[in-house]
C-alpha cells in the first residue's frame, strides 16, 4: 500500500478540471441509465416504431413537419389516459424514445442530441410534463406495488419499471431545458422560463414539484417503497433545484444584488475567477518518499558530520526513518506532510546546519515546481465584532476600561493603535447574514412597532416552506443514501438497498457479466454520490443567502444526523484511487451506445476502462463535500472541535495528494481552522502546509489561527452553543411562519352591545337540531341560582 502510494505521489500531474454546476450535457444524460438497463433503449424504439407506422405510413419521425409531429405527440397524450397500466406503459416508452432523440434515425451523437433537444420542447409545449406528473402521483401512491416489493425478499429493475420510464423522461426534460445554449430559439427561451415557473411553484396540492420528490426519498428510506429507482430520483431532484434556484453563476448574481439592495460595500473579488484562476500545489511526500530522500541525504552526509544546534535534534528524531515502528505508527500517517506542500527538503534542516552540506537531488525536476502569482489570491477580511474585539483588549491595556461596542472613540490610545484601527476599517466586510441577524433581533424586539415582514416570494422562500414541517425527515434520509452509496460503507444487513435500479432479474452467470455488473454497481454508487452531494450544497448557499436562519436549521439538521463524521469517514479511504476510478464502459454509454456498432467487450477491455486521468464525477464530489464541511464548521466553534476529535487533520491532509487548486483550498480551509488546537508539535512539523494556508487561504487579519495563544479562554461547550443557536432558528420560525404568533396582541372589543352584535355564521345542521339542544341543555336542566352567591 505504501509502494501504491508512493507511485501515486511520484506521479500525480495537474489534474485538467474545470468546476461548474454539473459535467457535460453528454455524461449527465449518459448517467441516467445503468448499463443493466441496455435492451430498453430497443425496447422504447419498437414500441415507438409499432405506433408510428400505424399512424403515420411511409415516413419518419425527422421528415414530419412541426404540425405534423405536434398532432402526433397529441394523439399519444391522449393515449396516456387509457386505464389499461400495460397500454398506457407502451406509450410512455414511445414518449421516452421521442425524448431519447429517435436515434433510430440518426447517424452520430450530434444529431441523437440535436433531435432529443427539439423533441424535449416540443413535448414541453403540448403538455406532457403535466400528464406525466399526474401518472408519477398515481405510481407513487400504489400500495399495491408497494406493499408487494416489501414483501419480495430481492428487488430488480423489473419493480420499478413504471416508475422508471416516468422519471427518465421528466429527468430528460429538465436536464435538457435548463441547458441554455447560443442558437435557442426565441419560443424555446420563453417555454424554458414557464418551464421554471411551473417548477418552482406549489402543485393541486400546494406544494412544489420538488417536495413530490423529497417525499420519494423518505418513503423509500423508512423502508416502505424499497422499489423506488433512487438514482433516478435523486438526479431528477438534484436538477430540478438546480433549474428552479440556479447554480453557482446565479448564487453570485444574487448576492451581488442582495448587497446593494442592502447598501453594502461589493465584493472584493468574484471568488468563482480567483478559484479558476489558482494553480495546485505539489501533494505532501509519502513516508516512503521521506526515508528515501533523507538516506540521499545521509550519504551525501556521511563524510563530514557537521554541528547541529541542540534545537534540532527532535526534528532529526522525527524524521528518522530507522525509529521503531510503534513510534511511527503514533505519529499520524508518518506525519506524511512533514516535508511540506511543496515536496522539497524542510527549511529547518536547512536553518539548522552551521556548515551547510551539498545540497540533495531535487525530488521532481524543477519544470513542475509552482510560481505562485505574486501577491495574495484574496483581500483580507475583517467583522465588526474582530474590530470591537482589538479596541476591548487595547482599552483594557492602555486605559483600564471599556466603552462597548463603540468603535469610533479612539481617546487615550496611543498613535499605532490608531493605525491599526484605521487599517481594520479599511478591509472590513459586512455580510448579508450579519445584516439578517441584526434586522431579525429588531424584529424580535419591536414586533409591534416595526409591523410585518414584507418576505419577498423567491423560489427560496417557497422551498424551504414547503420542506420545513418534515425538514429533519429529508435531511436523515439523505444522510443515509450518502452512508450507504460511500465507498468506505461495509454492507449491513440492516441497510438500505439502493441497487434496486441496477441489478437485473437474472443474476450474471459468466465472469464477464459480473465484472459489468461489478462496473455498473459502482458506478450507480458513485452517481448517487454525486447527486447528493451537490444536492446538499446547493440547498445551503440558497437558503444562506435567502435568510441566514433558513441556513442554520439545515446545517444544524446535519450536524445532529451525523453529517461531519460521515463526510470524514468518505475521506478516509485512498483518495487518490477514488479519484482516478475508471468505473465505466465508454462503448455503453448513451447516447453512443445507440448509434455506433456495439464492440464485443471483453474482460481486458472492462478492466483497462476510459483513459481519462480522473473521473470528474468523483472529484466534483469530493469538492462538494468537503464545501458543505466548511459550511457546517465556519465560525462554528464548537463544531470546530468536533473535526479536532474525530481526527481529521491526518485524513484532510491525505486529500492534499489530489493535484487540483479548488479541492485542496478548501482542505487548507478546514486545516486551518483547526490549526490552533493541534498543537505546536502538530505546527511545527507541517510548516509547509501552515505555508500553503497562507498562500492560498484568505486572510482574517485578527485571526490568531496559526499560533493558538486564546484557546484557553474559550472552553468547549458545545450544548450551550447548539442550544443558544437552536433557540435564535424557532424565535425566527415562530415570528416568520406561525400565523397565530400575535395572538395575545390582537386588540379585545369590550363593548356588549358591538359583541352581542356580530353576525356568527353557524352550520346548517345547527338550525334543524337547535330546539332539541335548548330543550336538553336549557329548560331539563336545573339551574341553582343559589350557586352564584356562595364563594369559591
Amino acid at each position: 500500500m505504501q509502494t501504491d502510494e508512493m507511485e501515486s505521489s511520484m506521479e500525480s500531474p495537474n489534474l485538467e478540471f474545470e468546476y461548474g454546476d454539473t459535467d457535460s450535457l453528454t455524461a449527465e444524460l449518459s448517467e441516467l441509465y445503468s448499463y443493466t438497463e441496455e435492451p430498453e433503449f430497443s425496447l422504447n424504439r419498437d414500441y415507438f416504431e409499432e405506433d408510428f407506422r400505424s399512424h403515420v405510413r411511409g415516413r419518419r419521425w425527422v421528415q414530419l413537419g412541426v404540425e405534423e409531429q405536434k398532432a402526433y405527440v397529441m394523439r399519444l397524450l391522449d393515449a396516456l389516459e387509457v386505464t389499461d397500466r400495460d397500454k398506457r406503459l407502451k406509450v410512455a416508452r414511445a414518449i421516452l424514445y421521442l425524448a431519447q432523440g429517435v436515434f433510430d434515425d440518426c447517424d452520430t451523437d450530434v444529431d441523437v442530441l440535436y433531435w432529443s433537444r427539439h423533441n424535449v420542447f416540443l413535448l414541453y409545449d403540448m403538455g406532457i410534463f403535466t400528464a406525466l406528473l399526474e401518472l408519477l402521483s398515481m405510481e407513487i401512491d400504489n400500495n399495491q406495488a408497494c406493499s408487494s416489493a416489501v414483501r419480495k425478499p430481492a428487488i430488480s429493475l423489473a419493480d420499478s419499471t413504471e416508475l422508471r420510464v416516468l422519471l427518465s423522461i421528466m429527468y430528460l426534460m429538465v436536464e435538457t431545458v435548463r441547458m441554455q445554449t447560443e442558437d435557442d430559439r426565441p419560443e424555446w427561451r420563453s417555454s424554458r422560463a414557464a418551464f421554471k415557473a411551473e417548477l418552482g411553484s406549489p402543485l393541486d396540492n400546494g406544494e412544489p414539484f420538488t417536495l413530490l420528490l423529497f417525499t420519494m426519498v423518505t418513503k423509500f428510506c423508512s423502508m416502505n417503497a424499497p422499489h423506488f429507482p433512487m438514482k433516478k430520483v435523486l438526479l431528477l431532484l438534484w436538477k430540478t433545484i438546480l433549474f428552479t434556484l440556479g447554480g453557482f453563476e446565479e448564487l453570485q448574481e444574487l448576492k451581488v444584488r442582495g448587497r446593494e439592495r442592502l447598501n453594502l460595500a461589493a465584493l472584493p473579488e468574484d471568488s468563482i475567477k480567483v478559484v479558476r484562476a489558482m494553480r495546485a500545489a505539489s501533494p505532501p511526500a509519502s513516508a516512503m518518499e521521506l526515508i528515501e530522500q533523507q538516506q540521499q541525504q545521509k550519504r551525501g552526509r556521511r563524510s563530514r558530520r557537521p554541528l547541529v544546534k541542540q534545537d534540532s535534534l527532535d526534528t532529526y528524531n522525527e524524521r528518522d526513518p530507522f525509529k521503531n515502528d510503534e513510534a511511527r505508527d503514533e505519529e499520524e500517517d508518518g506525519d506524511d506532510a512533514d516535508s511540506g506542500i511543496e515536496g522539497e527538503v524542510d527549511p529547518l534542516d536547512r536553518d539548522v546546519i552551521i556548515q551547510p552540506p551539498p545540497p540533495p537531488p531535487p525530488l521532481r525536476p524543477p519544470t513542475e515546481r509552482v510560481s505562485f502569482p505574486k501577491g495574495l489570491p484574496w483581500a483580507p477580511k475583517v467583522r465588526e465584532k474582530d474590530i470591537e474585539t482589538f479596541l476591548e483588549t487595547s482599552r483594557n491595556k492602555f486605559i483600564g476600561f471599556t466603552l462597548g461596542n463603540d468603535t469610533e472613540t479612539l481617546v487615550g490610545l496611543p498613535r499605532p493603535i490608531h493605525e491599526s484601527v484605521k487599517t481594520l476599517k479599511q478591509h472590513k466586510y459586512v455580510s448579508i447574514a450579519e445584516v439578517q441577524i441584526k434586522r431579525e433581533e429588531e424584529l424580535q424586539k419591536c414586533p409591534m412597532t416595526l409591523g410585518e415582514e414584507e418576505v419577498e416570494e423567491t423560489p427560496a422562500e417557497i422551498l424551504y416552506l414547503g420542506m420545513l414541517p418534515n425538514l429533519s425527515q429529508y435531511v436523515i434520509a439523505l444522510l443515509k443514501l450518502l452512508l450507504a452509496a460511500a465507498p468506505t460503507s461495509k454492507a449491513k444487513t440492516d441497510s438500505i438497498n439502493i441497487l434496486a435500479d441496477v441489478l437485473p432479474e437474472e443474476m450474471p452467470i459468466t465472469v464477464l457479466q459480473s465484472m459489468k455488473l461489478g462496473i455498473d454497481v459502482n458506478r450507480h454508487k458513485e452517481i448517487i454520490v454525486k447527486a447528493i452531494s451537490a444536492l446538499l450544497l446547493l440547498l445551503l448557499k440558497h437558503f444562506k443567502l435567502n435568510h441566514i436562519y433558513q441556513f442554520e436549521i439545515v446545517s444544524q439538521h446535519l450536524v445532529f444526523a451525523n453529517c461531519i463524521p460521515l463526510i470524514l469517514k468518505f475521506f478516509n479511504q485512498n483518495i487518490m484511487s477514488y479519484i482516478s476510478a475508471k468505473n465505466s464502459i465508454c462503448v455503453l454509454d448513451f447516447p453512443h451506445s445507440v448509434v455506433h456498432e456495439m464492440p464485443e467487450l471483453t474482460a481486458e477491455s472492462l478492466e483497462a476502462g476510459d483513459s481519462n486521468q480522473f473521473c470528474w464525477r468523483n472529484l466534483f464530489s469530493c469538492i462538494n463535500l468537503l464545501r458543505v464541511l466548511n459550511k457546517l464548521t465556519k465560525w462554528k466553534h464548537s463544531r470546530t472541535m468536533m473535526l479536532v476529535v474525530f481526527k481529521s487533520a491526518p485524513i484532510l491532509k491525505r486529500a492534499l495528494k489530489v493535484k487540483q487548486a479548488m479541492m485542496q483550498l478548501y482542505v487548507l480551509k478546514l486545516l486551518k481552522i483547526q490549526t490552533k488546537y493541534l498543537g505546536r508539535q502538530w505546527r511545527k512539523s507541517n510548516m509547509k502546509t501552515m505555508s500553503a494556508i497562507y498562500q492560498k487561504v484568505r486572510h482574517r487579519l485578527n485571526d490568531d489561527w496559526a499560533y493558538g495563544n486564546d484557546i484557553d479562554a474559550r472552553p468547549w461547550d458545545f450544548q450551550a452553543e447548539e442550544c443558544a443557536l437552536r433557540e435564535s432558528i424557532e424565535k425566527f420560525n415562530s415570528r416568520r411562519y406561525d400565523k397565530n404568533q400575535n395572538g395575545e396582541f390582537a386588540p379585545v372589543d369590550n363593548c356588549l352591545q358591538s359583541v352581542l352584535g356580530q353576525r356568527v355564521e353557524l352550520p346548517e345542521d345547527f338550525h334543524y337540531s337547535y330546539e332539541m339542544w335548548l330543550e336538553r341543555e336549557v329548560f331539563s336542566q336545573p339551574i341553582q341560582w343559589e350557586g352564584l352567591l356562595q364563594g369559591p
